[in-house]
């Protein structure tokens, strides 16, 4: 194993940090704001990473993706204002140390067919959630960026700190 669980329980819950942190730089006025018409807004960024963590966490556990169920958990995320949405993010890390926390390492061995794709419960949890929260904080940040916050840098994204002062 790379990871043990409980590097695997605080990496997940440094990615909510980084969020929780992230959230601090928005400017309220630019919750709408989205870099093309297409594109997730600022808020609908935060709503999606409120919920897709729990849900696939949920799937891996459960032997597979549900449909159903993800529609259901979108809706409920959209209902959120910001403050819910970043109380729920707040809420995940504890979350994945209950979820992940509650497998054992055979668990954790045991394949799961996500996506077209079969790979161990561990490996799937590291693939799917793990880098989705790495790629899409990310996604926020350059959001953040791009609506003004010229000020964040490296220590933002991937400490969820502001820079010490010079």
């Amino acid at each position: 194993m790379v990871l043990t669980k409980s590097e695997l329980i605080s990496a997940l819950q440094k990615e909510c940090r980084i969020l929780v942190h992230l959230s601090t730089k928005v400017d309220r006025a630019q919750l709408d704001f989205r870099l093309t018409p297409k594109q997730r807004s600022t808020l609908e960024w935060f709503q999606y990473m409120s919920m897709m963590g729990d849900n696939i966490i949920h799937a891996i556990k459960g032997n597979g993706f549900n449909p159903d169920a993800w529609k259901k958990d979108e809706q409920l995320s959209q209902a959120r204002d910001f403050d819910q949405t970043v109380a729920a993010i707040n809420d995940l890390g504890d979350l994945y140390e209950r979820e992940i926390g509650s497998m054992t390492d055979a668990q954790l061995r045991e394949d799961v067919t996500m996506f077209g794709s079969t790979a161990s419960r561990g490996a799937a949890i590291v693939s799917i959630i793990l880098s989705g929260h790495v790629a899409y904080r990310t996604q926020i940040f350059n959001y953040l960026k791009a609506g003004g916050r010229v000020e964040l840098g490296t220590m933002n994204l991937w400490a969820g700190m502001d820079a010490p002062a010079a």
